[in-house]
C-alpha cells in the first residue's frame, strides 16, 4: 500500500471523490487529514477551473487535503487520472497529520501528491488558496470531464 494526499477534486464532498470509493478502479482507504509541512502555491486554473498545486516550495500556503492508503491498482488508476506525468508528477512530500483516522497526536509522514512543475508562468500569479473546494467563495466550479 501506499500513501496518497489527495488536495482537490478527489477530497470527501468534491465533483471527483466517487473514484475514490469505487473498488473497480482499486483500494482506496481514508487515513486521517492533513497539510503540507512546506508551503505551495494552490491555484485554480484553466478553462475547466482545475485545482492544481504548483511544485514551487516555500511559495503560498500549506496546503489543507487527506490521506489515503491505496493498492497499486488505485495508484495506477490516480496517475492515469491526474494526466501523470504530463500533467501532473507525483512525488513524495512531507505531510503533517492533523486528524488521524482512530487516534490522536501529531506526526508527519512521506506521503505520494499530484503537483505539477509544467504550468505556464502566469499561475503563479494566481490567487493561492490553502483548501479547495469546488464550491468556494472563488465562483471557479469545477467542470466534471463528461461535461467537457
Amino acid at each position: 500500500m501506499a500513501r496518497v494526499f489527495v488536495y482537490g477534486t478527489l477530497k470527501q464532498g468534491q465533483p471527483n471523490y466517487g473514484h475514490m470509493l469505487n473498488t473497480a478502479k482499486g483500494v482506496a482507504k481514508f487515513q486521517g487529514r492533513g497539510r503540507t509541512v512546506e508551503r505551495y502555491p494552490l491555484v485554480i486554473a484553466g478553462k475547466y477551473n482545475i485545482p492544481y498545486m504548483l511544485n514551487m516550495p516555500g511559495t503560498g500556503h500549506r496546503v489543507a487535503g487527506e490521506i489515503y492508503s491505496v493498492d497499486e491498482q488505485m495508484l495506477q488508476f490516480l496517475d492515469e487520472f491526474e494526466g501523470c506525468p504530463d500533467m501532473y508528477q507525483r512525488t513524495p512530500m512531507s505531510i503533517e497529520v492533523l486528524e488521524w483516522e482512530g487516534k490522536s497526536g501529531r506526526s508527519v509522514l512521506e506521503c505520494f501528491v499530484y503537483s505539477t512543475s509544467t504550468f505556464p508562468p502566469e499561475w503563479v500569479n494566481l490567487p493561492h488558496l490553502d483548501n479547495y473546494d469546488s464550491s468556494g467563495k472563488h465562483g471557479l466550479s469545477y467542470v466534471l470531464r463528461e461535461r467537457r
